[in-house]
């Protein structure tokens, strides 16, 4: 069956990930080398996208047992689920702050999809993008105070940066096809991406200014 997406625990001792092995699609842990296959959620609804919190006691996971897709958290063990966005609009990609105390995610609330912020704790939400189509892809800088994405807002997808409260949103890519897929380097000062620029999906870096676009991938 097939098994996806996927991570790491904070540790590296485990891996979490979706699968459709027990006939609808769960959220499943294993030890790093592949042994201890363990099924967390159990729910005739799909429950995918799992993400470890930063002190890996609890993952946050996408799931669409209330009728639409939700954002969840749970132990790490499975126990207790909670409905973290109950909205009848999607909910999903979940992605933990570096401290573990908000969850940035996309939601399509208010019309179009867009990224929030939540406080675990206290459930306050804050809308971090308002543009007129699509943002996705939300991925926190390693010192928690800014946010890479995607958006097709120019009618294409576009790495975008943004201050964790929505401000200095910030252009960082500008090619006619489509970059998607941020993920910050440790330090905070550069982002790799995916792009289709070259005809093909490559993987490339930039700085966190948007300058000193490189090419790290080639070949069909």
């Amino acid at each position: 069956a097939a098994d996806f997406p996927y991570a790491w625990s904070p540790d590296g001792s485990h891996i979490t990930f979706g699968s459709f092995r027990d006939g609808n699609l769960e959220i499943n842990v294993m030890n790093a080398d592949g042994s201890g296959v363990t099924r967390l959620t159990s729910n005739p609804a799909d429950d995918f996208g799992p993400v470890w919190s930063p002190d890996g006691t609890r993952i946050a996971f996408v799931s669409e047992r209330d009728g639409n897709a939700d954002i969840y958290l749970t132990n790490a063990n499975g126990s207790r689920p909670v409905n973290l966005t109950v909205r009848p609009l999607r909910d999903g990609s979940p992605a933990w702050s570096p401290r573990g105390d908000r969850i940035a995610f996309v939601s399509q609330r208010d019309g179009n999809a867009e990224i929030y912020v939540m406080e675990v704790t206290f459930s306050y939400l804050t809308r971090v993008t308002r543009a007129a189509r699509e943002d996705a892809w939300p991925a926190w800088s390693p010192d928690g105070t800014r946010l890479a994405f995607v958006s097709n807002r120019d009618f294409n997808l576009e790495i975008y940066i943004a201050n964790a409260d929505g401000s200095a949103q910030t252009r960082l890519t500008e090619d006619p096809a489509p970059d998607r897929g941020p993920a910050w380097s440790p330090d905070g000062t550069r982002i790799a991406f995916e792009s289709y620029r070259n005809g093909e999906s490559d993987i490339y870096v930039v700085d966190a200014d948007g300058s000193g676009l490189t090419r790290l991938t080639g070949g069909p």
